[in-house]
């Protein structure tokens, strides 16, 4: 494999004058001195399979990201960027090296297969990425709600989902605060 060469801000990439790097039979990019593995939705649990086969059998992290609006991530060629990306992050202690994993995931279809079998440990993750950005990961033993309550509507880290504002309340703010200025006027003003 040859050393990828640093280009502004700190990003690595591979020499334009090589062939496409390949692995397990998905494109990869190189990024902030790490690996990146692009494969199909249809292949990514064979990647990652592969992947916990060549040692990165720890899974650091499984998020998603809505790409609504932003054209600024780079993918390999041959690679059609979507709304949605699901990436992993596996480590392989014995080799002291991570490699990261991205999947588009198309917004008319936000699903893709979960890595529960392979790593157990994504359970929650994959949960709080369909809780909070809507995408259904098939084959997950309980994709429920994990952070917001069950009859929520909606999917709150999604770029189009409607802001909106629940007021906090906290109490005895006022009275607090009149405390530890030491105003016991504003203190009793408070509590009556």
């Amino acid at each position: 494999m040859t050393e990828p060469t640093t280009t502004g801000a700190g990003v690595d990439e591979a020499p334009a004058a090589l062939a496409p790097e390949v692995l397990h039979g998905a494109p990869v990019t190189h990024s902030r001195g790490q690996r990146v593995v692009h494969p199909t939705r249809a292949d990514y649990v064979k990647v990652v399979t592969a992947l916990t086969a060549d040692g990165f059998n720890t899974c650091v992290d499984l998020c998603a990201i809505d790409y609504l609006g932003n054209d600024t991530r780079r993918l390999p060629e041959g690679v059609a960027g979507e709304r949605f990306e699901v990436a992993v992050n596996l480590l392989s202690h014995s080799r002291r090296e991570r490699i990261r994993v991205r999947v588009q995931v198309p917004e008319a279809a936000p699903t893709l297969a979960s890595l529960y079998d392979v790593h157990p440990g994504t359970e929650a993750m994959e949960r709080e990425a369909y809780d909070l950005l809507g995408i259904e990961f098939t084959g997950h033993p309980d994709l429920s709600r994990i952070l917001m309550p069950d009859d929520w509507e909606g999917h709150p880290l999604r770029k189009d989902y409607a802001t909106g504002r629940i007021p906090v309340q906290f109490k005895a703010t006022a009275a607090a605060a009149a405390a530890k200025h030491g105003n016991p006027a504003a203190t009793a003003t408070t509590s009556s």
